[in-house]
């Protein structure tokens, strides 16, 4: 009979790290998968890992093992057609339908009620996101508007937030973007925003041009007080501008 280091002996297969012993287990690809699909927001790399490991009881794999597996999976999507595929996302990974597919499920869901975002809200979403961290009094001047109730209202939209306060006279607040701003935008981090010129490209809008110029404006005036700013809004203590029209 021949031993077991025969030729002839069937020898037991190898498991890759990919593909573990046990029969009730998965793949790296497989987990990272199913977590992403069951994920109602980004999910980070380390949070994949840190799943995997808790599961199977193994070493937790790399981030980059994590980073791999979600590109082979992007790649059987691809080969196959699929309506969807894994995306970087607000510092995490997440599934999202295929951009030409998009009109099919904003169509499904074209009786949910979707909150949408005025033009006040916008401009000053806007001025936050590329001049964060940033006071109202500054959004005041580039708008040209008070902006306390677009603030606010972003604030409890969990679109913007409180960084901190400024060291200039009267400390006022400091204001940032979420990450659910990254999230609603599908931005993956802050520098992906667009430039200003491919903002103003893409919109072909003249009256950008004044909103642009306000921001070049403000990084030429980095000496800027908030006395200065509040003079340019005509902001009262209160916090109103009985001088300026309302938008809000």
């Amino acid at each position: 009979m021949p031993d077991d280091a025969s030729p002839e002996s069937p020898e037991a297969p190898a498991h890759s790290p990919d593909r573990p012993a046990k029969a009730n287990d998965h793949t790296l690809v497989e987990a990272a998968e199913a977590i992403l699909f069951a994920a109602d927001e980004p999910v980070s790399a380390s949070r994949i890992a840190t799943i995997v490991g808790d599961v199977t009881g193994r070493s937790e794999p790399s981030e980059d093992d994590v980073a791999a597996a979600l590109d082979r999976l992007n790649t059987t999507y691809e080969e196959h057609d699929r309506a969807f595929e894994v995306k970087s996302w607000a510092g995490g990974y997440r599934m999202v339908t295929r951009a030409p597919l998009s009109p099919y499920a904003k169509t499904f869901y074209v009786e949910e009620q979707e909150t949408t975002l005025s033009r006040s809200l916008m401009e000053t979403l806007a001025v936050i996101a590329y001049r964060q961290p940033v006071t109202r009094p500054e959004v005041d001047f580039v708008r040209g508007v008070n902006s306390d109730y677009a603030i606010r209202k972003l604030l409890e939209m969990d679109l913007a937030s409180v960084e901190g306060r400024a060291e200039s006279v009267g400390r006022p607040l400091l204001y940032g973007t979420t990450d659910r701003f990254l999230e609603q935008f599908g931005l993956d981090a802050l520098d992906d925003l667009p430039t200003l010129r491919e903002v103003e490209d893409l919109l072909d809008d003249p009256a950008f041009d004044d909103e642009r110029a306000k921001l070049l404006q403000l990084d030429r005036e980095e000496g800027i007080s908030v006395d200065m700013l509040d003079a340019e809004t005509g902001d009262s203590p209160n916090g109103d501008s009985p001088n300026q029209r309302p938008t809000e």
